[in-house]
């Protein structure tokens, strides 16, 4: 099972190596338009039934997902202000299991992009150690303050449907695990007490991994991610104590084959 892992996180790696100029130069213009795209694409095809039947058919291999991130784990005092998005993207290889294709698993690569609006600032100090600290709203205001982050993600599930060659309806379930490469973080503030906007903090967490679940009945599937490991590594401290905020996503997932 340990080289198994081993390989994964070298297969998001060598992706990472290989994307990392393309997607670095992406803006939200262009982001918005991609997810714009991809989601009417998605209705459309979800809507579009074939005449053609395959016995051999595979299901659900591009997906297209929105979601309301939370923070678990959060220290005392701090609060999420705002709407803190995800949007997440990519191919699903499908490889049924079974005779009747209804049972498989699931390998693939996407990219995701999450935001986390809340009230702690961080700020490098005169000594250049970033800071982390809990704002007290009745003195200090802000018009924004969140950081970022920009994945590529190795999505691996385990999934059952009702699925037949002539039924593009059906009930699915899939479950699984996510495995993520952080190729980008931002930390931005405005306030009353300046602005700080940092890029790539050495105290995130490279690495980010958690179970995620999909269920749902033809276009509409809710979805749930739960991050096994924390956001922040062992350097990021509150006070004296280590960070060990988690990233938690609920939301929707589209599927498309």
């Amino acid at each position: 099972m340990g080289t198994f892992f081993c390989i994964i996180f070298s297969y998001s790696k060598m992706v990472y190596l290989l994307f990392i100029n393309s997607l670095s130069t992406l803006n939200m213009k262009w982001l918005s338009l991609f997810v714009l795209v991809m989601f009417s694409y998605v209705i459309y095809a979800q809507e579009t039934n074939s005449t053609e039947l395959d016995s051999l058919y595979r299901e659900d291999q591009f997906y297209l997902g929105v979601t309301y991130n939370v923070l678990g784990n959060q220290p005392r005092d701090l609060s999420q202000n705002g709407f803190s998005l995800g949007f997440h993207a990519g191919f699903i290889r499908d490889i049924p299991i079974n005779k009747a294709r209804n049972v498989a698993i699931g390998i693939g690569l996407g990219y995701s992009t999450n935001s986390f609006n809340q009230n702690m600032l961080i700020y490098k100090d005169d000594m250049g150690d970033i800071v982390y600290s809990v704002l007290d709203d009745e003195n200090i205001s802000f018009s924004k303050n969140k950081f970022s982050q920009h994945l590529i993600e190795v999505p691996l599930e385990f999934r059952w449907r009702t699925s037949t060659p002539a039924d593009y309806k059906f009930w699915r379930i899939y479950a699984g695990l996510r495995i993520g490469y952080v190729f980008t973080n931002t930390s931005k503030f405005i306030g009353s007490i300046g602005e700080y906007k940092y890029k790539n903090l050495d105290n995130f967490n490279n690495f980010q991994y958690g179970l995620s679940l999909s269920a749902g009945y033809n276009t509409w599937n809710l979805y749930f991610y739960y991050a096994l490991n924390p956001i922040f590594n062992n350097e990021a401290k509150y006070g004296l104590e280590p960070l060990k905020m988690n990233a938690v996503k609920i939301g929707l997932m589209f599927y498309v084959l």
